[in-house]
């Protein structure tokens, strides 16, 4: 080990001058250096080097479990403790992000659908529950609003609208897109938090195109619609508390760069198998 912090270091400090504060002589250093690597080392650096290429292409979000499970896929056969080992090691951690609270602008008294969805949340097949939610993004230019759909089945975002002004309008726009993209069915359910965005259109034939049925949250249970909360606190969590937006039009373009480069088709989800959203629709619709 001293071996090593002194050849990491040789092109700083003197070779000379490591090997006496380290207690150590220039001629074992010199032995150490050239003798032929072992093959356990030459693994292991082969091994460190596809590490720190998953974990740059998460965007030094994954763990050791979601980096092991990248690399299993990938054709490597190591074990998980050392995957973990050696990222401790090489001092390549997950960044840690502030705690994310869900809100709920829920204080009003239009009417609002019932609980059908009541925290189904393994959802088996495609186009059965589309959630929905809004959520608030600061800007030096003021408050900027973003509303989802996500496909519970895979997890993707399928739908998204993002705007100024909170409106009535910006929740519809997402659904659209949705129902634009995907194939819908009548059996459909729209499980949402109760913001008046979502129930100020009439419950539920308005609100809900294609005979789609509503479903909307407990009052005061953030928990009902788990799986976008879950959207947010990422996408929170990994570009929006790292940066200052100075504009809207910046926050718009990192958030769709986020949601439809990166998340949809890059992010692993441990629930989907450490597959991406696309990956794990693609799998299953092959099976």
């Amino acid at each position: 080990m001293k071996a090593q912090a002194i050849h990491h270091h040789s092109r700083r400090y003197p070779i000379r001058l490591m090997c006496r504060a380290l207690m150590g002589s220039p001629a074992g250093y010199y032995a150490w250096r050239d003798r032929p690597e072992s093959d356990q080392s030459v693994r292991n650096r082969t091994l460190l080097s596809a590490i720190r290429m998953i974990h740059g292409q998460s965007r030094h979000i994954d763990r050791s479990p979601s980096t092991w499970q990248a690399l299993v896929q990938r054709g490597h056969r190591e074990g998980e403790h050392r995957v973990a080992r050696l990222m401790r090691t090489d001092g390549i951690r997950a960044k840690t992000v502030k705690k994310w609270r869900a809100t709920i602008q829920s204080r009003h008294r239009l009417p609002v659908a019932a609980n059908r969805f009541n925290c189904q949340f393994t959802v088996t097949k495609p186009a059965r529950a589309w959630a929905g939610d809004i959520t608030y993004v600061w800007t030096r230019d003021g408050w900027f609003h973003l509303t989802v759909v996500l496909e519970l089945h895979s997890c993707a975002v399928t739908g998204w609208a993002m705007g100024g002004q909170l409106t009535r309008a910006l929740t519809q726009q997402a659904l659209t897109m949705a129902i634009h993209y995907r194939t819908s069915q009548a059996e459909l359910l729209h499980p949402s938090d109760r913001d008046s965005q979502y129930v100020a259109r009439g419950i539920p034939t308005a609100a809900h195109p294609r005979g789609m049925t509503g479903s909307m949250s407990r009052r005061r249970r953030s928990w009902d619609n788990a799986p976008v909360e879950s959207f947010f606190g990422a996408l929170k969590g990994e570009i929006i508390y790292h940066r200052q937006y100075r504009a809207q039009e910046e926050a718009t373009q990192a958030i769709l760069e986020y949601i439809e480069v990166f998340y949809n088709r890059l992010r692993r989800h441990s629930t989907l198998g450490y597959y991406s959203p696309v990956e794990f629709e693609a799998r299953t619709a092959v099976a």
